[in-house]
């Protein structure tokens, strides 16, 4: 059920039931709602947060993840969320998420995909398939699609998921278990444009995914699996790593940001940008 609050999407965008989802998904959590936060960039995806009773900070385009580091940082008892859309997080944040990837963080990261740019009207996206025409591409997109899970099992994520708006249930679960997961956890989420990509529909997707039977721990089968596109899509938990090492604020720091001396946050940024 869309909710009885003015939002800036469109009526049956996939959002709406990503929001039913983390809403009930924030009210099942063994975590505080006030110890919970959300950042999020630019883009009718980034705008999740401001429709859920959550702190959140919003970003700059492509900005969502170095907010999320910086309170991780700072206030290492918070449950940080970083969300936005996959134009925001893949294209203009696609640095920014490689290098997150590789801080190693106890960050999740929730990547709504509907395949276009929404909010500036259905431009091609990074995960945009090659050749598909829309009105900005009337000769069709000419780049290839970023796979960006691949990407993230081969960069070293060590909770790497993908979930579809058209099945909440099962998103709820693979949501929840990507919150309570320690480390930096993705979950790119399949949530159809109803507006401006007519071809990845409700439709297109339910002939097409498969749930996965068990999280895959071999990451060569994790990076094939992930490479699946086309007459089959999987959902699930592409790759868990359990035994890769989180990185603790403690480990880096001495003490949280929010204590730190001038001198010390100075060190901490050098340390940060490595």
């Amino acid at each position: 059920m869309e909710p009885k609050i003015e939002t800036g999407w469109c009526p049956g965008c996939g959002n709406f039931a990503i929001r039913d989802v983390l809403e009930k998904v924030f009210a099942d959590l063994p975590i505080l709602r006030n110890k919970i936060v959300l950042t999020s960039g630019i883009g009718q995806a980034a705008k999740m947060p401001q429709y859920l009773d959550v702190n959140y900070f919003n970003g700059l385009h492509g900005r969502s993840l170095p907010p999320a580091v910086g309170i991780k940082l700072a206030r290492p008892d918070l449950t940080v969320i970083a969300y936005s859309g996959d134009g925001c997080m893949y294209g203009e944040g696609g640095n920014h998420f490689i290098q997150t990837l590789r801080r190693r963080l106890d960050i999740t990261i929730l990547v709504s995909e509907n395949q276009v740019y929404g909010l500036t009207k259905g431009q091609s996206s990074p995960t945009t398939a090659l050749a598909v025409k829309n009105d900005l591409s009337p000769g069709g997109n000419p780049n290839l699609p970023l796979n960006p899970l691949a990407l993230a099992v081969t960069m070293g994520a060590p909770f790497v998921a993908r979930g579809f708006a058209g099945d909440k249930e099962h998103l709820k679960a693979l949501i929840r278990e990507a919150i309570l997961f320690k480390g930096t956890a993705v979950v790119d989420i399949l949530q159809p444009c109803v507006s401006f990509n007519k071809i990845n529909t409700y439709a297109w997707y339910r002939e097409r995914v498969f749930k996965l039977e068990r999280p895959l721990t071999d990451r060569y089968e994790a990076i094939r699996t992930a490479d699946l596109w086309g007459e089959k899509i999987p959902i699930g938990v592409i790759y868990r790593n359990d035994e890769a090492p989180c990185r603790e604020i403690k480990e880096i720091f001495q003490v949280p940001l929010t204590k730190a001396d001038v001198a010390s946050r100075l060190h901490m940024r050098c340390v940060m940008m490595r």
